[in-house]
């Protein structure tokens, strides 16, 4: 699929590895979309990118995607990529019983719930688009989870299996699905808990923009970057590598 001449839109997009695609993005001449939950990020974003263009919008509300999309459509009629790319992760310690379910509640709206409604609300349009693209972010932590984020890496599991079924479901359109796969990078996703030094393989987000953009323009569908290849292989070996 062509990397250029696209009209993208991008969840969670005002920082992290959403913001190093949608730089990476427009540098290709592509026109990119970017929401967020935060005002101030999207302003610092759109001040070191002026040509994108953003919006406020929690994704995890109801109201606030349906907002969005016809915001989206209104605007930019010629949208034909979706990339799913917000997310939240939180510990979530089971042993303490439902103290921490709240903070789960936000990780599946926002990680699973989102995504799922996007993908429902954009596809109709997406199918009169000559070529058009869902690109999903799951993780590593889909195939070998971490177990102190149990909701996190379940909900990337769910990604995982919902690129699956979208593939299929779309073989006969002009959608293709990827799921691209990161391993660990240094972003906001765990308040800053987890940085590269605490891994041992690990990528910027610069690199899995870049990884992002490869997979694309060789129509690699599923792709696992980085040592997100090494858990996707070895998961019975890894999990207890990793879970000590």
């Amino acid at each position: 699929m062509k990397t250029s001449g696209n009209t993208v839109l991008i969840t969670g997009g005002a920082t992290g590895i959403g913001f190093a695609l949608a730089e990476a993005l427009v540098k290709r001449g592509n026109i990119v979309i970017v929401c967020g939950r935060r005002r101030e990020k999207l302003r610092v974003a759109k001040a070191k990118v002026p040509q994108l263009h953003v919006r406020i919008c929690d994704i995890s509300l109801p109201r606030a995607r349906t907002a969005l999309i016809k915001w989206v459509l209104s605007h930019f009629r010629g949208l034909n990529v979706l990339v799913n790319n917000a997310g939240i992760q939180h510990p979530v310690d089971l042993r303490k019983g439902p103290r921490d379910l709240p903070q789960a509640d936000a990780e599946v709206f926002t990680n699973l719930t989102a995504p799922l409604y996007l993908c429902g609300l954009l596809i109709p349009h997406l199918r009169r688009k000559k070529q058009a693209a869902i690109v999903n972010i799951s993780s590593g932590l889909a195939f070998t989870p971490l177990a102190a984020v149990p909701v996190y890496c379940a909900t990337k599991a769910a990604i995982h299996s919902l690129s699956l079924s979208l593939r299929h479901q779309l073989r006969d359109t002009s959608i293709r699905v990827f799921e691209i796969a990161p391993p660990i990078v240094a972003t906001e996703l765990a308040g800053g808990r987890r940085r590269p030094k605490d891994a041992e393989f690990s990528m910027s987000v610069e690199e899995v923009a870049s990884g992002i953009i490869d997979a694309i323009e060789r129509d690699n569908y599923e792709a696992a970057l980085g040592a997100a290849a090494s858990l996707r292989r070895g998961r019975d070996e890894l999990f207890p590598m990793i879970n000590r």
